[in-house]
């Protein structure tokens, strides 16, 4: 081949991936297109209110049913746990096809408890939230000149002392035209056009079309309940309807029936598909979010720097004076040790409770690489709102494969602290592979407790909870094992220093050590806390977290200044002869848990104010102890493992007999 030749080779391949990167999706989020006229599903999930953080089935209510039976859509792990119950729903579309003045079906006389309940759901502010290819119903609400949206739409509205169910649904839905992909096109005519493969049907002449929007507007009509006795489902309403969401006028009330109708029609939209969730993703105000989060990143990132370059400068300083000295004058300083160089011998006197900070420094390990890795496939796009649940069963995923590094951790720090000995390591292991995962398990079994009482649709089913027990024995506890068993095998870490046979008294301190314990965790929680409002908002108020490469930014950063802060109070306690640093180097990273759980208090009182019963104030305060402990295990590891480097490492460089 000629130059040219190569040349134009290289171009076709270069042509080939770029168009391949153009078509590319995420798992999950494959465009669909629907022909003219076909047959659109809406589906139906959980009903959920802010006022009681616990979601109940769509068809505990007195709703319309679809004719051929209620039908549970396919689930993962992920929306079990998060109390999502995807359902079919009675209304149907036709693609690009306006119907108007549906008729859908006429419930039976509300019963005396279906109408309390149906008061008590709207007194709660309980909302429906349909979902139609993949798109969850949006709805639109002015305030102040502002244009609000909202997921979702409300069962009803209380107006003084009567109560109206919304049983007229004017739908939207928005719609682009089916562009195919095809390279020849894109490519042109001639010599390169007969290698370059057509992507898709051939450029099917057949009109088709994505759903790229699903707007929803609620209404309260006067329906006369007469004149559809005899009526079926999708027949046309004898009347015409208007819907006006500014008017109520038909209240509920017992022993009577409510009836219901819809309309639906469909716009074409600029709206690219890849670009169709950014009207969810833009709820929050996306121009404060970005600057809270930049202005926090900056002013944690000099402090960072600060406490950094304040520490380095202190401890190069020491070093460095020793090493100029001749050996003579190294004697000398010897015999006027002060500072922490008087704590040679007892600096790696093993811990109280040794096995279980090794417990605890695996389990973080653990929690700590699962949130690496899920945070970073998050960044990358592939745990996107769009595909439900995937969140949840990727961090149970990865914390379930690195058991293995959780038993390793464990074990080795085991063998470390007993200078080479074997004995125990089983049982480190096995402690390791339940400690965490068996908190978790209690608390999530108490709150389900309260869940079932309530018969909320986000209490784990009996099924999935011997699922989750078998995922636990039957893979993180065997990886945890194996773990502990290479940990074993491997090298322990050699001492730099003697350890003395009598320790060492420990002077008494002006100020208690634990007060420098707890204020060290104020600085790593300065580093999150903006970013934890986002987080709590998503949990907690039902918005769509997306911005997961601030997210990855933050934790970095977090790890950073966990890392400097337990570094710093290691050698202020050396410095001051305290040789016991082990479990103050792990809380000084992990008090930070400390000030999360404070400001969960904060949130509820202040942000969650609605929040009613002590069984939906339970569950907030269980789940926030539950991501607590996570948070002060992940945390405390980095602070424990960076100041046994740097304490290994400190002692190691300066030679003293």
């Amino acid at each position: 081949m000629d130059y040219f030749s190569h040349l134009k080779i290289w171009i076709l391949a270069l042509s080939m991936i770029f168009q391949s990167v153009y078509g590319f999706y995420l798992p999950g989020s494959y465009p669909h297109k629907y022909n003219v006229g076909e047959s659109l599903s809406v589906k139906v999930n959980s009903i959920t209110s802010i006022d009681t953080e616990m979601p109940f089935s769509y068809y505990s209510l007195p709703f319309c049913q679809p004719a051929e039976g209620i039908k549970d859509s396919a689930e993962n792990l992920g929306e079990l746990l998060m109390g999502d119950r995807i359902e079919n729903s009675p209304y149907r579309f036709k693609m690009h096809v306006n119907e108007s003045e549906i008729f859908l079906c006429r419930t039976d006389p509300l019963s005396a408890d279906n109408f309390k309940l149906l008061k008590e759901r709207i007194d709660e502010m309980y909302q429906v939230n349909l979902i139609l290819d993949n798109l969850p119903a949006i709805r639109y609400t002015k305030k102040d000149a502002y244009l609000l949206r909202w997921t979702g739409y409300p069962i009803g509205i209380k107006v003084q002392d009567a109560y109206y169910v919304f049983n007229h649904l004017k739908f939207t839905v928005l719609v682009h035209k089916y562009e195919e992909a095809n390279m020849a096109r894109v490519m042109g005519t001639g010599d390169g056009a007969e290698v370059i493969p057509t992507i898709g049907n051939g450029g099917s002449d057949i009109p088709g079309y994505m759903v790229v929007g699903f707007e929803v507007v609620p209404c309260n009509f006067m329906h006369n309940v007469q004149s559809v006795k005899n009526s079926k489902m999708y027949d046309k309403y004898p009347s015409p309807i208007k819907c006006d969401p500014t008017t109520v006028s038909m209240p509920i009330k017992e022993n009577e029936p409510i009836v219901f109708t819809y309309e639906v029609t469909f716009e074409e939209s600029d709206i690219k598909w890849p670009s169709r969730w950014d009207a969810y993703l833009k709820m929050e105000g996306s121009k404060v979010h970005w600057f809270s989060i930049m202005n926090s990143l900056m002013v944690i990132t000099f402090l960072a720097g600060i406490v950094l370059v304040i520490f380095l400068r202190t401890v190069r300083r020491d070093l460095t004076r020793y090493e100029e000295l001749d050996k003579e004058a190294q004697a000398q300083m010897n015999e006027e040790l002060s500072g922490w160089k008087l704590v040679v011998g007892d600096v790696f006197r093993a811990p109280t409770n040794a096995s279980l900070l090794c417990v605890m420094v695996g389990d973080g390990v653990q929690i700590l690489g699962m949130a690496v890795v899920t945070i970073l496939f998050a960044a990358l796009g592939f745990m996107s709102p769009a595909s439900r649940g995937t969140l949840i069963t990727g961090m149970l995923l990865f914390y379930m494969i690195l058991g293995i590094a959780a038993g390793y951790v464990a074990v080795r720090l085991w063998r470390t602290i007993g200078c080479g000995d074997h004995k125990g390591w089983m049982s480190v292991s096995w402690r390791s592979a339940c400690f965490f995962p068996g908190i978790a398990f209690f608390i999530l079994t108490m709150l389900n407790f309260l869940l079932w009482g309530s018969h909320s649709t986000g209490a784990i089913p009996i099924s999935l909870f011997i699922i989750l027990i078998l995922l636990w024995f039957c893979i993180s506890v065997p990886l945890t094992l194996i773990g502990g068993y290479f940990g074993a095998k491997a090298p322990h870490i050699e001492y730099p220093v003697r350890t003395n046979q009598i320790p060492r008294e420990i002077p008494a301190q002006k100020y208690p050590s634990w007060l420098l314990v707890l204020g060290a965790g104020t600085l790593p929680f300065g580093t999150l806390f903006i970013e934890l409002f986002f987080i709590m908002s998503s949990i907690w108020m039902g918005r769509v977290y997306y911005v997961f490469g601030f997210l990855l930014i933050v934790f970095i950063l977090l790890v950073v200044v966990c890392a400097e802060v337990s570094l710093v109070l290691t050698y202020m306690h050396l410095c001051v002869e305290d040789w016991k640093w082990w479990w103050k180097s792990f809380f000084a990273s992990g008090s930070v848990a400390i000030y999360i759980f404070l400001y969960s208090i904060n949130y509820l009182v202040f942000d969650l104010k609605s929040l009613s019963g002590p069984v939906s104030a339970t569950l907030y305060l269980g789940y926030s102890l539950l991501m607590v402990l996570a948070i002060m295990f992940a945390t405390g590891t980095v602070g424990f493992l960076s100041s046994f480097w740097f304490v290994h490492y400190l002692f190691s460089s300066v030679k003293l007999d």
